[in-house]
């Protein structure tokens, strides 16, 4: 069975491909030049905000380094064929090429740019996205931090779906939820999210190999699609000041009632 993993630049992306590489589930490599990780403020931000978008992306680059450590794409052997591209690249004849030319069975998407509708013609079946939110709830951009400005924690999960040109929006056949535990800010359940999932798609690969059909569950018409515009850097006052990024803790001492998502699990 030969696994191709579509994925963006980022640590979060490369812990995936590793636990796919250390399982023997990765036999191919695209990778998506991604944004810088640790992006600058923008202007006109009052101090206090400006305080937060600082601290925010900090804390991400802390916690994803102590989560994820640094990998790169160097530890995979010769066996594992890579290609490299950027956004503009992402949709172009050279990679729809590389990929018929490889020929893959299962193909993972995690952390991309939108695939196009001719792209997605080329793909195999069992093509599926990993989105980092639970779907239908929190789909599109920024989904991992909703949860957490809704004050409902445990809502910040990942989803796997089959791939369609619909964002977020295939039929899902797993949601993978982390432990939470006292003392973890809204990165460190975010990085919990990822280890989770890679977890998750061991087994869903195995399954997959063992030769059992995946049905996927249709999402319907509740939750939202959030798009990059509905997140402000004032959004960051709840988590950092009216909070201090003890929302988990707060939760977990019962201080914020407690609702728990209706998830779909593939095993």
């Amino acid at each position: 069975m030969k696994v191709l993993f579509l994925t963006g630049s980022h640590p979060r992306h490369m812990y995936i491909a590793k636990k796919l590489y250390d399982n023997q589930y990765l036999d191919g490599l695209l990778i998506e030049k991604r944004e810088n990780f640790v992006p600058q403020p923008p202007e006109g931000l009052c101090d206090l905000d400006k305080n937060n978008f600082i601290r925010h992306f900090k804390d991400r680059e802390e916690s994803e380094a102590k989560f994820f450590g640094k990998i790169t794409d160097v530890i995979f052997n010769d066996s594992v064929r890579k290609i490299k591209v950027n956004k503009e690249q992402l949709n172009s004849d050279k990679v729809k090429k590389w990929i018929c030319d490889f020929n893959p069975d299962v193909v993972l998407s995690y952390g991309i740019h939108k695939l196009s509708n001719e792209f997605l013609s080329i793909l195999p079946a069992y093509s599926f996205n990993i989105h980092g939110g639970l779907s239908p709830w929190f789909r599109g951009n920024i989904t991992l931090f909703w949860p957490f400005y809704f004050l409902k924690p445990n809502w910040a999960g990942m989803t796997v779906h089959y791939l369609t040109e619909r964002i977020d929006g295939g039929d899902i056949i797993h949601h993978s939820v982390p432990k939470l535990f006292k003392g973890d800010g809204v990165h460190d359940v975010a990085c919990r999210a990822v280890i989770q999932v890679a977890e998750d798609l061991i087994a869903i690969l195995k399954l997959i190999e063992e030769g059992k059909k995946l049905k996927g569950v249709p999402q319907g018409t509740l939750g939202k699609l959030f798009i990059s515009s509905d997140w402000k850097p004032q959004h960051l006052r709840l988590i950092y000041n009216t909070f201090n990024n003890d929302i988990v803790d707060r939760f977990l001492d019962g201080e914020l009632g407690y609702d728990e998502p209706k998830l779909v699990r593939a095993f």
